[in-house]
């Protein structure tokens, strides 16, 4: 079975990844509106009707914007983690009790030929999980809303064909940046998000004889630039003996332009 994604929309306005695989398809977070996720779908020639499901890694707000009003639209299942379901309660509406599955960290389930596995990361929120998609021994994984990558994440992500991988800002522009100080120590903590050096560093520890393509993704508005992220990366991958174009490629992705549909 092709194993296919689509980076809808990336960054701190809204997030949505869209994965299918034979007769199953997701949604990966719906932090945008509905009509302007629909418009998404048009664009890569899907239909949100279609869907199988979503899945939800966390519950702020740029993740999960638009999921309750398209799980009702749409009647889809939604899956998360307890944690998450009890954080997000509140900020979703109501959701029939036949459409909220609980998908638990560190588990896989099963829809056809489509294995789906989470992991869990370390960021500001109830238990935020991300996702690794296997079909047809193709290997699609999502990382993003991390602070550091653990030893731990590092074993279930290496090796994959294709990864979504955070590369929120660049250091020296966040320090100078117009952000109050606390903010600033949330996002260079921990429980925040990595930074372009420290994503390239993380993806050569993971990247592996069948990697093909990394997507740089939920980039920071005011604290990066897609040239800066790519040119950061392909600096400290080559100081650790990669050399992009040759093992993989680095690919953009977009808060409001979606990524081609591309087979893993």
């Amino acid at each position: 079975m092709t194993l296919q994604f689509s980076v809808l929309a990336s960054g701190s306005t809204g997030n949505a990844i869209y994965v299918e695989s034979g007769d199953h398809s997701f949604l990966v977070d719906a932090g945008l509106s509905g009509k302007q996720m629909e418009g998404l779908f048009q664009k890569i020639g899907r239909d949100m009707r279609d869907l199988s499901g979503i899945l939800v890694t966390h519950e702020h707000s740029d993740h999960i914007k638009g999921l309750g009003v398209a799980a009702r639209k749409y009647k889809l299942p939604i899956y998360a983690n307890e944690k998450t379901w009890n954080a997000m309660d509140n900020c979703i509406g109501e959701i029939p009790t036949e459409q909220k599955f609980v998908f638990g960290m560190e588990t896989v389930k099963s829809f056809g030929s489509l294995d789906i596995e989470s992991f869990g990361v370390s960021h500001d929120a109830a238990e935020p999980m991300f996702y690794v998609f296997h079909s047809g021994g193709k290997k699609l994984v999502l990382i993003t809303d991390t602070g550091y990558v653990s030893d731990r994440m590092k074993g279930t992500i290496a090796n994959a064909d294709a990864y979504v991988f955070e590369s929120n800002h660049d250091v020296q522009m966040l320090r100078m940046g117009r952000y109050p100080w606390n903010v600033k120590r949330r996002i260079l903590s921990d429980v925040g998000h990595v930074s372009n050096e420290d994503a390239a560093i993380a993806m050569s520890e993971v990247a592996g004889e069948n990697t093909k393509r990394i997507y740089l993704a939920h980039l920071s508005l005011d604290n990066n630039m897609k040239d800066l992220a790519r040119m950061a990366v392909a600096q400290t991958l080559e100081t650790r003996g990669i050399r992009i174009g040759e093992q993989f490629d680095l690919y953009d992705t977009d808060p409001r332009i979606p990524t081609a549909l591309t087979a893993v």
